[in-house]
């Protein structure tokens, strides 16, 4: 049985994914671009989710809360974003999870299920992911979902600030054929 489960953010859970920002803000800075002061006050998460349902609603992106199932308790976010269609039919995925759940396989099987959506109801042919050299704990949930390392990406992101190089990784149909 799954130890977590995906569903999209309402306003109802503002309050709990600002607390989870809060929480976490100096966990995740060092992987995330410098945020502004707005992103972590009521205000701020309020736009966030209302972005979020645009791209719903676009279909551009699809933004997911990480719940336990046990405690139904927001624990995390992944975000399937930059949707291209056409010859692209494509994705980039990003996901953070509450430093107290780590270590747990929660965003492993978290990244499982949005791929599963990705490939399903969103309909994409490969999603790809972008990690930073150093963030062995992003790779290794990379990698146990089946995503094939591309290459480097010099400069990729400006993460904390710096410019980062970022390992690419892409899952794609194909990779999912020859894996079963």
């Amino acid at each position: 049985m799954a130890n977590v489960y995906l569903r999209r953010l309402k306003k109802g859970d503002a309050a709990a994914l600002l607390e989870l920002r809060r929480r976490n803000r100096s966990f995740f800075e060092p992987f995330e671009p410098v945020r502004a002061e707005r992103e972590f006050t009521p205000a701020g998460i309020r736009d966030m989710l209302d972005q979020d349902e645009l791209h719903w609603e676009r279909g551009s992106g699809f933004a997911f809360g990480i719940f336990l199932r046990d405690a139904d308790r927001l624990v995390g976010r992944v975000n399937l974003s930059n949707v291209v269609r056409g010859a692209w039919e494509s994705c980039t995925v990003g996901y953070y999870m509450d430093q107290d759940e780590n270590g747990r396989g929660r965003m492993t099987e978290a990244l499982g299920q949005a791929v599963s959506f990705a490939f399903g109801e969103a309909g994409l042919h490969r999603v790809q992911a972008a990690v930073m050299p150093r963030n062995l704990a992003s790779i290794r949930v990379i990698e146990k979902n089946g995503f094939k390392y591309e290459g480097l990406a010099e400069y990729y992101l400006k993460i904390h600030g710096v410019w980062e190089h970022h390992r690419i990784y892409s899952l794609t149909r194909e990779h999912l054929v020859r894996s079963t």
